[in-house]
């Protein structure tokens, strides 16, 4: 058991990690960021920022001497570092857990193996692969093995012959070419494993993408055995941490998309309608100190997505956020607002899912009316 005030240490320096310092911070702990970026969001809050790249022997060093355990806010720090910081500190999630979800091949194959069900894919990794896949059942999504997010690094294929050009435009990279599949919906369970094999499991969410980019997510959403499902998935990787377990609902049958190592975008309402938010259970699984309580505090909850888009006319109007007591605004600090980009974003809670969402999305369509 890790207590305050040790140090805990965190790979990355995005709005996960932004929300895992400030709860570990709340809960009494130091924080030191390893991430690149001098102006990332977590790095300006935390005790100490390494600006420094994810591999760099000194920054390391010093993280593996200060820090009494270290995690993870993304699924792509280089694994050599993971294991290297793994022999001279604990690190949750495992290198190895880590290392299977931030590689499409090797998470397919890992899923494969535990005999969970996902949609059906082959891996294109050179031109006889792309000629190979003729037999592959069309239309198609290409997606980058690694590195892929938000929608990027994926092409929507509609026929074989267009397969060719498309794996061109990715550079060659190795990818996985999924079937596409008529979807009843998409979900997300993230939940939490201890060492000790504790689980605590968030709601089931209900999730709507705009150009693969998450854009609404809605709590709780009823999915039999998605819970389990996701259970099994942890204990088949040993995982001690934060987990997020993306679905696909197809013709009642539920397939497995991609796991995330970590917090995840599709929890974030747990930090206003969670009595244990989604970061404070990272600090706890990190820690060893015991699991918190993942149970809703209101009937139902929707998170809405706020987008560099909204920024094009100027600031947003915030008003139209803080005149509702049931919305909860969070903005990231970002500096340079994108469209695409992540800045921040928007909850509700109500009585219904239906509800929450409707007044989420209409509070968002008024922030940019002036």
């Amino acid at each position: 058991m890790i207590t305050p005030p040790a140090t805990l240490g965190v790979l990355g320096g995005g709005q996960l990690g932004r929300y895992f310092v400030m709860a570990a911070r709340t809960m009494g702990y130091r924080t030191i960021v390893l991430e690149p970026d001098p102006q990332a969001p977590a790095g300006r809050i935390a005790d100490e920022h390494l600006v420094a790249a994810f591999d760099d022997e000194a920054a390391l060093q010093h993280l593996a001497n200060a820090c009494a355990a270290v995690t993870t806010e993304f699924e792509n720090p280089p694994a050599a570092a993971m294991q290297w910081l793994g022999t001279h500190t604990v690190v949750h999630p495992s290198p190895t857990a880590v290392a299977i979800a931030q590689d499409r091949r090797a998470e397919k194959a890992f899923l494969d193996r535990a005999g969970i069900q996902i949609a059906p894919f082959v891996v294109i990794e050179n031109d006889a692969d792309v000629e190979a896949a003729a037999a592959f059942p069309y239309p198609a999504i290409l997606k980058t093995a690694r590195l892929g997010y938000d929608g990027k690094g994926q092409i929507a294929i509609a026929a074989h012959d267009r397969l060719p050009t498309s794996w061109e435009e990715l550079q060659r990279q190795p990818c996985v070419l999924e079937q596409r599949l008529a979807l009843d919906g998409e979900l997300s369970v993230v939940l939490a494993r201890s060492q000790s094999g504790e689980t605590a499991v968030y709601s089931v969410a209900a999730n709507t993408h705009v150009d693969g980019i998450l854009d609404c997510t809605v709590v709780p959403a009823t999915a039999p055995g998605a819970t389990e499902l996701a259970k099994t998935i942890a204990e088949a990787l040993d995982y001690v941490g934060m987990l997020a377990v993306e679905m696909f609902v197809v013709d009642g049958r539920l397939l497995i998309n991609e796991l995330a190592p970590r917090p995840h975008n599709s929890g974030h309402w747990t930090l206003d309608a969670a009595r244990t938010s989604q970061f404070e259970q990272q600090v706890r699984a990190l820690c060893g100190v015991g699991l918190g309580d993942p149970s809703l505090l209101a009937p139902a909850a929707a998170m809405v997505n706020l987008l560099g888009d909204l920024w094009v006319g100027g600031e947003p109007d915030w008003s139209a956020a803080f005149a509702n007591p049931e919305a909860s605004l969070h903005l990231y600090g970002k500096q340079a607002p994108r469209p695409g980009r992540k800045m921040g974003h928007l909850t509700v809670t109500a009585e219904t899912p239906a509800q929450a969402e409707h007044v989420a999305r209409a509070i968002r369509s008024r922030l940019t009316l002036r």
